[in-house]
């Protein structure tokens, strides 16, 4: 089982400054590339101080700069925000830019506030999305692409410079529903999802999903990924799990408001609102917790044979207590889940005279 390093851009105190929140992010990729995370992935928002990415492919380049290893996920670009004719060429660029480790993974975007303020009314994120979508691969497989859709229409156009590789980069789907995983690992996409509230039964129906969309593809679906989104840090004592896990409530009294709420934001600052779920029942959800009790909440995971799991450690910890945390799960988690070689083929015995 791989692991990835989310980077959610918690940005709730203005006084902190933007640069050294970005150039905290780059110190955390060079280090999760140092000790051999297989990713580091961004997501896009933008006019909140909730995740605050809103050029995530730039980011992804900027990364690729300063590393060597790591996979450069967009967790996820909102495809909707965009038009498909210039972005199609933005990802190209950004794929060769960092060297061929980008996937682009795509979504039609979560918040309200945001969509509905640049133009793009919930109830139609869906379609424009599976519009888009389409517009995009099109114009990334094929040359001389002509649309006539309810959100594009357009002549034969080309657009250049040509990708890189067929298709462009490899993609991925953030999808929660289980059906929805089917039907898009059937289609040939990686998969980002997340069981959120912990539901276990929830959570193994996503696997399954995920698990019959990639049997039926056969040989062209040996590569597809399922990954898995956590938030995460490292504890070292029960009175520190506790202050992690009040930050953890604190993000996400802040989350349940843009993600399922209503949307109260000043002035960019994302307001925090009562939230129903306990700080107990949140803690089942995370991995909050010592190293050894990590390995052994994550074992079930890499048993239903979960690919990755993409640890969301910037919710509120320090930055010394994030970079501390990010070697910690690298050198007392991750060996646990190291994938092993594959056994030596023994060499024929010498014949004897």
């Amino acid at each position: 089982m791989d692991f990835d390093l989310h980077f959610s851009m918690d940005y709730h105190d203005k006084s902190y400054g933007s640069q050294r929140l970005y150039t905290d992010m780059l110190d955390q990729a060079i280090l999760a590339d140092r000790l051999g995370y297989a990713s580091v992935s961004v997501t896009e928002h933008h006019l909140l101080e909730l995740g605050v990415m809103p050029a995530p492919l730039t980011a992804a380049v900027k990364i690729a700069a300063h590393t060597k290893h790591v996979e450069i996920l967009t967790g996820v670009v909102v495809l909707p925000l965009h038009d498909m004719r210039t972005y199609a060429g933005e990802v190209i660029v950004a794929d060769i830019f960092t060297n061929g480790r980008l996937v682009l993974g795509v979504g039609r975007g979560a918040y309200a506030f945001e969509m509905e303020r640049l133009g793009v009314p919930m109830a139609e994120t869906r379609e424009r999305f599976d519009e888009s979508l389409a517009v995009l691969q099109a114009l990334l497989s094929r040359e001389e692409v002509s649309w006539d859709g309810k959100y594009y229409k357009f002549d034969a156009l080309t657009v250049m410079p040509r990708p890189m590789r067929p298709g462009g980069p490899p993609m991925m789907m953030a999808v929660l529903q289980p059906e929805a995983i089917y039907h898009c690992t059937k289609r040939g996409f990686n998969i980002l999802t997340t069981p959120l509230s912990g539901d276990r039964k929830h959570f193994h129906a996503q696997v399954d999903a995920f698990r019959r969309g990639k049997a039926e593809l056969g040989k062209a679906g040996e590569k597809l990924k399922l990954t898995l989104s956590r938030s995460a840090t490292v504890t070292r004592s029960e009175a520190h799990k506790r202050e992690k896990l009040a930050e953890a409530q604190y993000h996400y009294t802040r989350f349940d408001n843009v993600f399922t709420g209503p949307g109260i934001v000043d002035a960019g600052m994302v307001r925090s609102l009562p939230r129903k779920q306990t700080i107990e029942e949140l803690e089942k959800n995370l991995l909050i917790c010592p190293p050894a009790e990590m390995v052994d909440r994550l074992g079930p995971f890499a048993e239903l044979g979960i690919d990755c799991v993409s640890l969301n450690m910037n919710f509120g910890p320090s930055q010394q207590e994030t970079m501390e945390a990010i070697q910690c799960i690298a050198e007392e988690v991750m060996p646990h889940f190291a994938k092993k070689p594959a056994a030596p083929v023994a060499e024929p015995l010498a014949a004897t005279a």
